[in-house]
């Protein structure tokens, strides 16, 4: 597997490869000993083929907002709370501060 990531990082490092053609590409790629899956799937330039061979996986997740009924049930919970400084004034929880600024 390295050899793979090693030949890629050379490729990205290099612009001559971005106009090689497939012929050049595939002689590199058997002078750097890349296995003729990996090579196949490199000349198809198949990322997700070449992750599944390589065994890789993403490494990003998806955030997503919270959802609305969420934001609401907290509003709850803070309209019970009712906490209020010695003058008398409300205090503000981190989830209200957060709605204002």
């Amino acid at each position: 597997m390295s050899s793979v990531i090693d030949f890629l990082e050379r490729m990205g490092s290099e612009a001559h490869w971005r106009h090689a053609s497939e012929n050049e590409l595939e002689l590199a790629l058997v002078q750097a000993d890349i296995a003729a899956p990996e090579r196949s799937a490199i000349l198809a330039k198949d990322a997700a083929k070449l992750q599944a061979l390589l065994r890789l996986r993403p490494l990003f997740a998806m955030q997503t907002p919270p959802d609305e009924e969420g934001d609401e049930d907290e509003g709850e919970e803070d309209e019970g709370d009712d906490k209020h400084e010695p003058n008398g004034q409300r205090l503000s929880s981190p989830t209200s501060l957060l709605q204002h600024a």
